[in-house]
């Protein structure tokens, strides 16, 4: 079942303040987030590991994400984003 990735307002704030501050991955941290909306709009509930309640935490290096699926209205919400590299 395709479902659609919804970045909410803080992922968006989140993911554009990782791309500002981290200008030598820029390229990455776009190709990552579009990978993470592929990887999400297929089959979310397989992906990732399951944190508390119904959320769940995907790593795909540089990023790190939190996200909730909602099958009723066949979403996949993006909570926040996170940068995993560290110690540059």
């Amino acid at each position: 079942m395709k479902l659609t990735v919804v970045w909410t307002p803080t992922a968006e704030r989140e993911l554009a303040a990782l791309w500002v501050e981290n200008p030598q991955d820029r390229a990455a941290i776009s190709r990552t987030a579009n990978c993470i909306d592929s990887i999400l709009g297929a089959d979310p509930h397989t992906k990732g590991e399951s944190r508390y309640d119904t959320v769940r935490v995907l790593l795909v290096p540089p990023l790190g994400v939190d996200f909730d699926v909602d099958v009723k209205d066949r979403k996949v919400y993006v909570l926040s984003v996170w940068y995993t590299r560290r110690n540059r």
